[in-house]
């Protein structure tokens, strides 16, 4: 079996969660594909790294010794936040020699930096995509999705995204049933699809300033089954349509009627992960009034009709 070498970037303010899920995949799956991948770690000097949390650890090897990897992987942390430019210099030079680029949350920013993401889609942290988008005008940031590739470059958000993607590309390189192995070992999902949204649709936006229109938010979020029409909810805060409507859109950062799409599609994930209702009947609970529109809002929005939806997410239920 052809090995793979996964180089692992470390520098001081390195988020560990970044660094110790992908490793763990990656890990995981040698164990059952022995052979498969080789992982080592290398800082500027080849000196131990404090994390952003305080941890230490020590890495294997300078950069400067690092031969080319297959897969190069740069995690996030505090430490994205004003890099040491000898690290961004090594990448701009060192990284378009390995075969992938991955990285992990802030870690995009790094890669953004280098150059390495001028042209190409990209995601991160959604606390940091407005700051990469503003720092960085050549790439194309894509605020929603855990992860996104774009030819031989890999972002993810935070953290746990992370996992999700290295479990991808295991399962690219060695299949699904490895993969499959690798995430029942870490009690994980196989693997949540790359467009799903990072966060709920309340966490997602803002929350209105005046009380008339929170007071709509939070009744939208509780009756996702009712007439959620502009005149409608306008009626609700008391407005005309056009002003409710523009009062909204200003306040929460989008219109009534996205507000309402998300919360719709939130609610029905909800529902088929936490109960066992047939597809016509969260349909029906959820607004979308059939099932044909609830599987477009899901294809849309995340990839996958409702039926593959629940199949990836929902527990295992136990056997009584």
């Amino acid at each position: 079996m052809r090995q793979r070498d996964v180089l692992v970037v470390f520098f001081d303010g390195v988020q560990s969660l970044d660094v110790t899920g992908p490793v763990e995949v990656f890990t995981g799956a040698a164990r059952g594909a022995p052979g498969a991948y080789r992982i080592r770690t290398a800082s500027l000097d080849g000196g131990p790294v404090r994390t952003s949390s305080g941890l230490t650890l020590t890495p294997d090897l300078p950069l400067a010794d690092a031969p080319a990897p297959h897969t190069l992987l740069v995690p996030g942390g505090d430490g994205t936040r004003d890099p040491d430019p000898r690290l961004t210099d090594w990448l701009r030079t060192h990284a378009p020699l390995a075969r992938r680029k991955v990285s992990v949350c802030s870690g995009a920013l790094l890669l953004a930096e280098a150059g390495l993401l001028d042209g190409r889609r990209a995601t991160t942290h959604w606390n940091l995509c407005d700051t990469l988008a503003r720092r960085y005008p050549a790439v194309h940031v894509e605020a929603d999705p855990i992860y996104v590739r774009d030819g031989d470059v890999a972002t993810s958000a935070g953290v746990t995204a992370g996992i999700d993607l290295a479990l991808a590309l295991v399962e690219e390189d060695l299949g699904r049933d490895l993969a499959l192995t690798v995430a029942r070992h870490l009690v994980v999902f196989l693997r949540r699809p790359g467009n799903q949204t990072q966060f709920s649709a309340q966490l997602a936006v803002q929350t209105a300033e005046r009380r008339p229109l929170r007071d709509v938010q939070q009744w939208i979020s509780e009756n996702p089954s009712a007439d959620l029409s502009v005149d409608a909810l306008a009626g609700r805060a008391g407005l005309s349509p056009r002003h409710f409507a523009r009062a909204f859109r200003d306040e929460v950062g989008m219109t009534p009627g996205r507000y309402a799409d998300r919360v719709r599609l939130e609610a029905a994930r909800r529902r088929l992960e936490d109960t066992p209702d047939g597809i016509e009947e969260v349909a029906r609970h959820c607004g979308y009034g059939t099932p044909e529109a609830m599987r477009r809002a899901f294809v849309r929005h995340l990839g996958s009709g409702p039926a593959e939806y629940r199949r990836r997410f929902q527990p295992a239920r136990p056997a009584l």
